[in-house]
């Protein structure tokens, strides 16, 4: 009770500051206030609605212009790592460029792997994020990423996923608290049979290995490395599928965390310089590897489930900024959603590569009336 009453303070408080900035930075003329984003995004608009809402899932549905469900394609975003730094201009490009995506894709919704919202000012910007995405009208979730709670520095996920959530178009949820991490939850999309079109599953991948949940999970406890999804989640992902099915019968899923899982390594064999060949292993549809995987090296055994299950059809990740690759293996796509960020490490810093071959961008998936996907990447660079 303590921790809600203090959210919610904290919550009034960061937003009575950022309308206190705002105001001084029109005084100022933009010059007193470091941490205000510029961006002004272009309305979108959506006609997708809320249908019903639990403690870990919302249910959404399409509509036509006649006002019934729409059966046809559903029109999905997912990118990753804008890593909104302390670097002002470049905090404006990332924006900037993910603006100009909505505005001329006009997604159905929009899902961010992580590693966005990384100022100093992070409680703050997380408002200000949100603030950004409801200029646009569109429907948007996230999940976290490594870098979003920063412990030295008292940043907490909870206080930031509850900012996230009160906004009317973020359909992100805090999910079982018995679950690891915060924001483990679903969007179902529907059909006009209250069918599953399609589910996403997204899920707080964490960021380094601790002692506790090595132990928990039979390994040693000073067992280094980025995290792995924990066996909690797993059977939160498996029993979700199973009750879903007993209501909805069998549908199409697709999951998104931000550290991948340990079979994206099993596409390419990485050879250091930015080289990768591929394995033989899958069926490589479009990108490349061009940094090693930076998976756990613990294999909690998430994809052993996925392929129990025979629900999931896709898998998104980010985290390695410059890997792009989507493949099919063992039937499922594993996908690097697209980098967005400046802020970070580049083709350029890396390779040396002219920004004009840079791969920031996102990645379009349309889900198709049967629930069956298909990926497009857009790039950054074609507004440059």
């Amino acid at each position: 009770m303590f921790r809600e009453i203090k959210s919610f303070v904290l919550h009034n408080t960061f937003k009575a500051f950022i309308s206190a900035e705002n105001a001084v930075k029109s005084m100022g003329g933009g010059k007193l206030v470091k941490n205000i984003f510029d961006v002004e995004p272009k309305y979108v608009g959506s006609s997708v609605r809320i249908l019903k809402e639990t403690d870990d899932t919302t249910y959404i549905a399409k509509y036509d212009a006649k006002g019934r469900i729409d059966n046809g394609n559903f029109k999905i975003m997912v990118t990753t790592d804008l890593h909104l730094w302390n670097e002002k201009d470049l905090i404006n490009k990332s924006l900037d460029m993910l603006a100009k995506h909505i505005a001329a894709e006009k997604p159905d919704l929009l899902l961010i792997t992580g590693d966005a919202i990384l100022t100093d000012f992070q409680q703050l910007d997380c408002i200000q994020f949100g603030r950004f995405m409801e200029k646009t009208g569109v429907y948007w979730a996230y999940c976290f990423g490594n870098h979003e709670a920063r412990a030295e520095k008292e940043f907490h996920k909870y206080f930031m996923l509850k900012n996230i959530e009160s906004f009317p178009h973020c359909l992100s949820k805090f999910g079982d608290p018995e679950l690891f991490g915060y924001g483990n939850f679903k969007i179902n999309i529907m059909n006009s049979d209250n069918k599953i079109k399609q589910s996403i599953f997204m899920f707080d991948s964490g960021r380094d290995m601790e002692p506790e949940h090595n132990k928990a999970h039979g390994l040693p406890a000073d067992m280094k490395g980025y995290d792995f999804i924990k066996k909690t989640q797993i059977d939160w992902y498996k029993n979700s599928i199973k009750e879903l099915e007993e209501e909805h019968g069998k549908f199409k899923s697709m999951v998104l965390m931000h550290i991948p899982i340990k079979e994206y390594e099993e596409v390419f064999d990485f050879v250091e310089g930015g080289e990768s060949v591929p394995t033989g292993k899958a069926e490589i549809l479009y990108g490349g590897m061009y940094e090693s995987v930076g998976s756990s090296p613990y294999n909690s055994g998430l994809f052993d489930a996925i392929l129990e299950l025979g629900s999931t059809n896709a898998v998104f990740a980010g985290h390695d900024h410059v890997n792009d690759f989507c493949a099919l293996y063992k039937g499922v796509y594993l996908v690097y959603a697209q980098c967005n960020g400046y802020n970070t490490y580049t083709m350029g810093e890396k390779f040396g590569w002219p920004e004009k071959d840079w791969i920031q961008g996102v990645t379009m998936v349309n889900v198709s009336g049967d629930g069956s996907l298909t990926f497009r990447q857009r790039f950054n660079r074609d507004y440059l």
